[in-house]
C-alpha cells in the first residue's frame, strides 16, 4: 500500500492544555468497536466513570455543556491521563489526521479545523509537496472503478501544479481549476474517460494559462454584482447544521459586517481590503485550495462528482477569505496568518466534520445559480 502525506505532516505537534479552542468538544466522538470493548472491560473506579460516560447505544461520549465528559477544566483528556494513550479511542488518536482510503493507497492530510494543524498549512510559504511511501498491506475493494481513479489523480496532480505556478494571480488559478475540473465532469458524465489525457493536454501546454487568463477576463463582475453573488453563497450557512456553539453568533457578526449596509457599502470595503493584498496574501489562499483539492478531490471516483470536489474547493476557500474581510473591515488591520487561521479552522470545523453538512453543499453546488460555472467564475476573478 503506497502511503502519501503533505511534506509538512510530520511537523504536527499537538499542544494540548495550551491550544486556544479544544478538539474536545462542540461535536460528537464517536467510539470505534475495539475501543469500546476495552471500555466496557476497564475495571476500577475509572472503569465505573467510562461505564457512566458513554452513550453506550450509539458508541460515543456524554458531552455536558458540549464538552466530552473526559475533558477536564484544563482542557486535558482524562482518559489519556487516567488510562493512557493505547485507550484513546480511534477518532481521538487519529485526529487532527484525515484519511482517504483507496485501493492501493492511503493519503493522510491534516484537518484544518486544528488550530495548530491550521497553522501549518497556511504557514507554508512554499508550495506544498508531497511524499510517498510504500507499506506492507493492501485492502481490496469491490467494484473500484481504478481507471476513473488514475484519471482523477491525473487532473489533480495537473491542477495542484497549476495551483501553485506562481507566475499568475491566484484569482487565474483558482479560475483555471475550475474550468478543468468542469471540462472533466462533462466527460465523466458521457463516459469518454479515454479523452481525459487530451484535456489535461490541452491545460498543460506551453502558453495555455496565458490564453486562459485572457478569456478568464471576460468573466470580472462589477462590485455590487458580486455583492449579490456573496450573499447567495454566505446564505448556504444557513442550510447546515451548527457543530460549535459560538459559531451563530460568529457568523451573524461576520455576515452583518459584510452586507447590512448594501451594495455600494460592499463594494468598498472589498476595494479597500483589495488595496491591502499582499503576495503572501495569494500564498494563504494557494495552501487553502492545494488542501481542499488534495484532501477531497479524488473522493469522486466513489460518486463521479469532481466538479463538485472543486467547487467545495473554490466555495470554501472564497468565504474563509470573505470571513477574513468581515474581520478586517471591523478592526482595520492588515489580513495576516492568524486571521487566516482563525476564519479557516472555524470554517472547517462547522463544514468538514459533518457528513450532513458536506453532502448539503454538494447539492447546493449542483442546484444553485450562483454555483453555475460562470457566476462562479465572477466571484473569484472579482
Amino acid at each position: 500500500m503506497l502511503i502519501t502525506t503533505p511534506h509538512y505532516y510530520n511537523q504536527f505537534r499537538c499542544i494540548a492544555g495550551d491550544c486556544p479552542d479544544t478538539c474536545c468538544a462542540g461535536w460528537q466522538i464517536v467510539i470505534d468497536d475495539a475501543t469500546r470493548r476495552k471500555y466496557e472491560n476497564y475495571k476500577g473506579p475509572f472503569g465505573n466513570r467510562l461505564h457512566n460516560s458513554i452513550h453506550w447505544k450509539d458508541s460515543s461520549f456524554k458531552q455536558y455543556e458540549r464538552r466530552c465528559a473526559f475533558l477536564s477544566e484544563d482542557n486535558l483528556c482524562d482518559i489519556y491521563r487516567e488510562a493512557g494513550k493505547d485507550m484513546l479511542c480511534r477518532t481521538c488518536r487519529n485526529y487532527p489526521r484525515h484519511i482517504e482510503e483507496f485501493e492501493g493507497s492511503r493519503e493522510i492530510s491534516l484537518s484544518l479545523s486544528c488550530v495548530e494543524a491550521a497553522r501549518l498549512i497556511l504557514g507554508c510559504k512554499e508550495p506544498v509537496h508531497f511524499l510517498t511511501r510504500e507499506r506492507e498491506g493492501e485492502e481490496e475493494y469491490d467494484d473500484f472503478d481504478f481507471f476513473l481513479y488514475t484519471k482523477l489523480e491525473d487532473a489533480r496532480d495537473l491542477m495542484i501544479k497549476i495551483l501553485q505556478n506562481r507566475q499568475f494571480s491566484i484569482e487565474v488559478r483558482m479560475g483555471a481549476v475550475l474550468a478543468l475540473a468542469h471540462d472533466l465532469q462533462r466527460r465523466i458524465n458521457r463516459q469518454e474517460l479515454f479523452s481525459v489525457d487530451e484535456l489535461l493536454e490541452r491545460y498543460q501546454k506551453e502558453g495555455a494559462l496565458d490564453k486562459l487568463e485572457k478569456k478568464l477576463g471576460a468573466y470580472c463582475i462589477t462590485g455590487e454584482g458580486r455583492f449579490l453573488q456573496m450573499q447567495e453563497l454566505f446564505g448556504f450557512f444557513g442550510e447546515l447544521e451548527v457543530l460549535k456553539a459560538d459559531w451563530p453568533e460568529y457568523l451573524a457578526a461576520r455576515r452583518s459586517r459584510l452586507f447590512e449596509q448594501g451594495k455600494e457599502a460592499y463594494a468598498g470595503m472589498r476595494r479597500r481590503f483589495l488595496e491591502q493584498k499582499t503576495r503572501q496574501w495569494d500564498v494563504f489562499l494557494e495552501q487553502l485550495m492545494v488542501y481542499f483539492v488534495f484532501t477531497y478531490f479524488c473522493g469522486a471516483v466513489y460518486d463521479e462528482r469532481a466538479y463538485e470536489k472543486m467547487k467545495l474547493a473554490v466555495v470554501s476557500t472564497i468565504l474563509i477569505e470573505e470571513l477574513v474581510m468581515a474581520g478586517w473591515n471591523e478592526n482595520q488591520k492588515l489580513p495576516e496568518l492568524e486571521a487566516f487561521i482563525d476564519a479557516g479552522h472555524r470554517y472547517a470545523k462547522e463544514v468538514e466534520h459533518s457528513d450532513l453538512n458536506l453532502n448539503r453543499l454538494e447539492r447546493l453546488f449542483r442546484e444553485k445559480e450562483a454555483c453555475r460555472l460562470e457566476s462562479l467564475l465572477g466571484v473569484v476573478l472579482s
